[in-house]
């Protein structure tokens, strides 16, 4: 079986850069408009630490949909976020959504019996004191390693699930299970596609602070500046991810067959 080289990894990264050139303002207003309705949700008591969750498939979709439209030189407009809430895969998209909550409860509770549970109330917004941060520290930092590390294999069947979904009409558990093994098989650039958006976010947020501090030498100005440039860079995350999909499973709507078979 051809298994997609490592090198596309970095093909990814630079796809999702050229797709953010085609329509930046547009794509830009539409994750502006996702964080504003995440920001309202998060006031919600209780539900509005879970709902973002929830509904991340479901508005995960917009996105991709957005990279389509692109693609095809059509304009995004800010109503595209509720394209997953009117498709017939809505259901089946908040239930994937109900799966990613319990599996960040399931990594972050085990995570428990590194630290004594001081991540977990960090993420339950617990209220630890200042001196209880400072002390967890070190434990703290351990626990978020191994809840990332025992997160994986879920981001593996979670990753493609949504578009699987949507687009290739399939039920939840056959799209968990093509998502697993399709990044399984594709393992090697999706690491390399992890570790340039690591470098690269790195790089250029460091670089900035520095010449922004050594100019103007402010804190506030320094994240004055930041901010635009950690919202771009998440977008053009957002648009490679597409690309991610594309290589494996081809165009949606297209008749191509997948490069990297599963089964």
């Amino acid at each position: 079986m051809q298994k997609i080289p490592a090198k596309e990894g970095w093909l990814w990264v630079k796809q999702g850069f050229a797709l953010f050139r085609k329509q930046p303002a547009e794509i830009s207003t539409l994750f502006l408009c996702y964080s504003f309705l995440m920001l309202i949700t998060g006031v919600i008591p209780v539900l509005g630490q879970l709902l973002p969750l929830i509904l991340m498939p479901v508005f995960s979709m917009a996105f991709m949909q957005a990279c389509v439209q692109i693609e095809k030189g059509q304009r995004v407009y800010p109503n595209l976020l509720l394209i997953g809430f009117r498709s017939p895969a809505r259901n089946a998209l908040l239930k994937l959504g109900l799966l990613y909550l319990l599996a960040a409860t399931v990594v972050v509770a085990i995570s428990r019996l590194v630290d004594g549970g001081i991540f977990w109330q960090a993420m339950m917004g617990g209220g630890l004191s200042g001196a209880e941060m400072a002390a967890g520290t070190g434990s703290m930092s351990i626990a978020m390693v191994v809840a990332a590390v025992l997160y994986v294999p879920a981001l593996m069947a979670l990753w493609y699930a949504a578009p699987l979904i949507m687009w290739q009409q399939m039920p939840l558990g056959q799209a968990l299970f093509y998502s697993f093994f399709a990044v399984k098989r594709a393992g090697a650039a999706f690491l390399l596609f992890a570790l340039s958006w690591f470098a690269l976010t790195l790089i250029v947020m460091t670089l900035i602070s520095l010449l922004m501090g050594l100019i103007i030498g402010s804190v506030t100005a320094v994240m004055f500046v930041l901010l635009p440039i950690s919202i771009i860079l998440t977008v053009i995350m957002y648009c490679s991810f597409y690309a991610t999909y594309t290589a494996v499973f081809g165009k949606p709507g297209s008749n191509a067959q997948p490069r990297n078979e599963v089964l």
